[in-house]
């Protein structure tokens, strides 16, 4: 009688685990993006893996989704090399509307300045690059901080 009912009571709580929501592995339904969310486009010149430069931009652009949820809508292109390839994926986002484009590669500065003289009204921010522009603003990392 005790096995029967210790084995109903584990089928019983595996049940429980699995079908009930607030148990569930699964993540909810991401939230369609409002209409008015702010879209931001990514590029990335590798592809995204489990460790590195890459991969702690793609951690940051889901920290925004997260924070952020509906208000905002994200998109980003991996693998693309520097140099005129990278100017013509910085277009496309900005001609498919983003308003926001994080460009993560010194590589990408030129090119980044290049599409922003187009797109007056997109903002872009380049990671490690050193030139500005009206719409281009520039971020690093605090390297000398690995000191301490």
């Amino acid at each position: 009688m005790y096995k029967t009912l210790a084995g109903r009571a584990v089928l019983a709580l595996a049940a429980a685990y699995f079908l009930s929501p607030a148990l569930s592995q699964t993540a909810p339904p991401k939230p369609p993006p409002a209409k008015d969310a702010l879209k931001v486009g990514f590029v990335y010149v590798t592809p995204v893996t489990d460790a590195g430069w890459v991969r702690q931009h793609e951690e940051g652009r889901k920290a925004v989704e997260a924070a952020l949820g509906p208000r905002v809508n994200t998109v980003f292109v991996e693998n693309v090399p520097e140099g005129a390839d990278a100017e013509r994926v910085i277009r496309d986002l900005a001609q498919q509307g983003s308003q926001l484009i994080f460009t993560p590669s010194f590589g990408y500065m030129e090119p980044t300045l290049k599409v922003a003289k187009d797109f007056p009204g997109v903002k872009f921010e380049s990671i490690t690059g050193y030139k500005t522009a009206p719409n281009v603003a520039t971020a690093n990392a605090r390297y000398y901080e690995g000191r301490y």
